[in-house]
């Protein structure tokens, strides 16, 4: 419709993307008094003063109560706008439209006005689906990682849940990268500032809603939209509103782990090398609080057989520990009966102590039967995946737990845990019986004791006295079970690699639990 009369934008050219509340007609030079901010004034300029620094008066008014722009139509009293209007609106960012023919104004009104209201009544029929979405995930108790990844698709725009200290406790980019939206998130939220109420803040312009709990304001919920300088979407003002109302009765309604549950979540994407690339790893592990770059990182594995809620527990004691000696980590249950840690120390000499501190605070939590182990160091976050692979092996090889051993490392994975880690291998099943099935048939049947023999032979590493005394017998009695094993077995226990063969097979034999005799 305005169309018709050839509109030429002459000012406020950045600012043609603002809402437009209604629609004012007016001739008055003080339109100020019944605007309210938000309307597109309409005029043909019958009462413009020739003056200059009226008009300047004019535009002021206009700019100070938040008009969303003016149009003037020329030819009842302009062939042109004069330039003293147009210089006062580019000073004030006002977009100024002129329309070089006449159009009805009460016909653009009335259009214009029938949209705006369509537009509000579809909005609020769209509040209305958003609440009860956010009511109904509130009452059947949803996760917070729920509730973030809810808003994110609702408003088809990334979100993060941040603390106070502007971690990234939860996220959810609906599939970007994290390397370029989260990267160097603590400076980035800083410059953001945390206001009373849901609000754009910051030079992003952010749409930030706070979160609150028992003790107050406890973090914020941050909508990344695409909309610098651009008044904010009504329905993500309305996604955002209720999100933030939703997570904070999720804090109210007890207590919450969240920050294991973020800590948790990225260890295991870590150890499942579920990101993209170490970048993104890496902007991931940074926006949590560990600093990935110039540190050297180790990684943890806690194994134990505590119930989930203790496990928990150990988890938060654990961080409040180490947050008390300085040390930055990461700390969560990565999987039943299994804690993880990953440390980022600035020297690496340093993991050994920490390593005993977390070693005795296991030990007191949780008993004798908990082990800690270690995995190797590395520099970047690509390699913290083969560390706690060998971390996690060595955890499973430890058992049980030497008392005075506060923690352990690969290295003292020594050919018994090796082969109790791989008991469950059938090919080692297969060699096992093959080497012993002779001799465990003959205990059968005999009621005998030639196993138990063997056993003592091969710890001895063949000293027959030694073994003889360990096996409890005369050496006379005793080196007739020798005998009688080479006899069954069709083997020369003198010969180092045969010896060598048996001692691996009884080694099998004992990790599985064998139901042999002298097991």
């Amino acid at each position: 419709m305005l169309t018709e009369g050839m509109p030429r934008v002459l000012a406020g050219e950045s600012q043609l993307n603002r809402a437009v509340r209604w629609v004012h007609v007016t001739e008055l030079l003080n339109p100020a008094d019944f605007l309210e901010g938000g309307e597109l004034v309409l005029t043909t300029g019958m009462p413009y003063p020739e003056d200059a620094s009226r008009l300047r008066g004019y535009v002021d008014q206009l700019a100070d109560v938040g008009a969303a722009g003016l149009i003037v139509e020329l030819g009842h009293r302009y062939r042109k706008v004069p330039d003293e209007l147009v210089t006062a609106c580019r000073a004030r960012e006002v977009p100024l439209v002129e329309l070089a023919r006449g159009v009805r104004f009460i016909d653009v009104t009335q259009t214009v006005h029938a949209l705006i209201l369509d537009a509000q009544g579809a909005l609020l029929r769209r509040g209305r689906d958003i609440q009860d979405i956010f009511t109904a995930l509130t009452l059947r108790g949803a996760s917070p990682e729920e509730l973030v990844h809810t808003t994110a698709e609702l408003a088809g725009a990334p979100v993060v849940l941040e603390d106070l200290t502007h971690r990234v406790l939860m996220c959810e980019l609906l599939g970007r990268p994290y390397e370029p939206v989260v990267s160097a998130w603590s400076r980035r939220s800083r410059a953001a500032p945390t206001l009373e109420k849901l609000a754009p803040s910051g030079p992003e312009g952010w749409l930030i809603a706070p979160v609150q709990d028992h003790h107050g304001l406890w973090g914020r919920l941050v909508l990344l939209e695409d909309r610098l300088n651009a008044e904010p979407d009504p329905e993500h003002l309305l996604i955002l509103e209720r999100a933030a109302v939703a997570l904070t009765m999720a804090r109210l309604a007890g207590p919450a782990w969240w920050e294991r549950r973020a800590h948790r979540s990225v260890l295991r994407d870590l150890y499942e090398r579920r990101f993209r690339s170490p970048a993104d790893a890496r902007a991931r592990a940074e926006a949590l609080g560990l600093p990935a770059f110039g540190h050297r990182l180790f990684a943890m594995v806690i194994r134990h057989t505590c119930h989930s809620g203790e496990g928990e527990q150990l988890d938060e004691r654990i961080a409040k520990a180490l947050t008390q000696t300085g040390v930055r980590a990461l700390v969560g249950e990565t999987a039943p009966g299994r804690i993880g840690v990953l440390l980022a120390l600035a020297q690496a000499s340093a993991w050994q102590p920490v390593a005993e501190r977390i070693g005795r605070l296991t030990r007191e939590e949780l008993g004798p039967e908990a082990v800690v182990a270690v995995g190797p160091g590395v520099t970047d976050l690509s390699g913290i995946a083969r560390s706690w692979q060998e971390a996690e092996q060595t955890a499973e090889a430890i058992t049980p737990a030497t008392p005075e051993r506060w923690f352990y490392v690969p290295a003292d994975v020594e050919l018994p845990e090796l082969l109790g880690v791989l008991r469950e291998d059938t090919r080692l099943q297969r060699y096992a019986e093959r080497q012993l099935t002779r001799l465990i048939e003959h205990d059968d049947r005999n009621g005998g004791d030639l196993l138990p023999a063997l056993r003592a032979y091969l710890t001895a590493a063949g000293n027959k006295s030694v073994a003889a005394k360990l096996a409890g017998m005369s050496r006379q009695a005793y080196y007739q079970r020798l005998h009688t094993i080479e006899r069954l077995l069709g083997c020369d226990l003198e010969s180092g690699l045969q010896r060598t063969s048996l001692h691996v097979a009884v080694l099998v034999m004992d990790a599985r639990g064998a139901a042999a005799p002298g097991a």
